[in-house]
């Protein structure tokens, strides 16, 4: 089903309006064939991603403070890490959630134009903490084979960079179909559910950085 944002908008109302009772059956056959929140099955399928990752990343912490309690100096053979770049990073996270909501909103008006340009702007933002997260790595002042502080701190941070580069190639390709050909209605909901995504990437790097950059310093 491919169609602009206006038609797109008609279509589906006027197929909700188009639903009709027939005897004992209820006739569907003109309703969309997709939708938004927990009436898409991407939803779920983002809401289940979102919990296993969310478990990875508990463990990781709890394998972090586990570690520490064995230890009785932490770090154990370095200075923490620096907190410049960790910080920088963390408001420029905070600052994409604005063009991230933008895109959300764009996308379930099925307003392409809005979500086509919110998307960019969202890439824009992936870009940049990429690019800040490479200073991250070499500010840590550990490496990652030096001992169990560096291994858990780098597993850590490595974690959420390859969620970061996952989201970040995921948001290129759909920036790249808003702009290309017809477009297919489902793909509002990838874009949707992309942003619900990021919105777990922000979240669940708050107290990952408090627990690389504040935890050696309490």
């Amino acid at each position: 089903m491919r169609f602009g944002n206006n038609e797109a908008m008609e279509r589906r109302e006027a197929a909700q309006q188009r639903v009709q009772q027939r005897g004992a059956a209820l006739d569907v056959g003109d309703l969309p064939s997709f939708g938004f929140g927990h009436r898409s099955l991407m939803w779920w399928g983002t809401q289940g991603l979102m919990a296993i990752e969310g478990t990875l990343f508990a463990l990781t912490v709890m394998a972090y403070f586990y570690l520490r309690s064995h230890s009785d100096t932490w770090p154990m053979s370095s200075a923490p890490p620096a907190l410049l770049w960790g910080t920088l990073n963390t408001l420029i996270l905070l600052l994409s959630l604005w063009p991230n909501h933008l895109a959300k909103k764009a996308a379930e008006a099925l307003d392409r134009v809005r979500a086509r340009r919110a998307m960019w702007m969202c890439l824009a933002f992936s870009i940049a903490f990429l690019i800040v997260r490479v200073f991250e790595f070499r500010t840590l002042n550990c490496r990652w084979d030096g001992d169990a502080y560096g291994s858990v701190v780098w597993l850590l941070l490595g974690l959420h960079t390859v969620h970061l580069l996952t989201d970040t190639y995921d948001s290129t390709v759909l920036a790249v179909l808003l702009h290309t050909g017809p477009l297919e209605a489902q793909r509002f909901v990838d874009v949707s559910e992309n942003a619900l995504y990021w919105i777990f990437v922000v979240a669940s790097w708050l107290p990952i950085y408090a627990v690389i950059y504040l935890v050696p310093r309490g």
